[in-house]
């Protein structure tokens, strides 16, 4: 089912974070429930609205790094393509970014 997919250990880690992050997520809801608010957003957002715009920052952030990284590649003149662990961090300090300050 699953072999078009190229399941490499950041993949299955991007993923399995993001599972973590909406079970967290409903148990926080449960234990106390969200109220709107203005962050630098341009809309007032709760935390589920933060949290899905901020998980399609990340899943940008990795598709541009991925669509980037062969020509970062030559631009930098490096031996390799970069890791996928760079865009991995990057788009989850943008999550933790919109999460608190959206």
């Amino acid at each position: 089912m699953f072999e078009w997919m190229a399941w490499t250990t950041p993949v299955a880690v991007f993923f399995s974070c993001i599972a973590l992050m909406l079970f967290g997520m409903t148990l926080w809801e449960i234990k106390s429930p969200t109220v709107m608010r203005r962050g630098f957003l341009p809309i007032a957002t709760t935390r589920g609205d933060r949290l899905f715009i901020g998980l399609l920052s990340a899943a940008y952030i990795n598709l541009i790094f991925v669509g980037l990284s062969g020509r970062l590649m030559d631009w930098l003149s490096l031996e390799a393509e970069p890791s996928i662990w760079i865009s991995f961090v990057i788009s989850m300090g943008a999550l933790a970014l919109i999460m608190r300050k959206g």
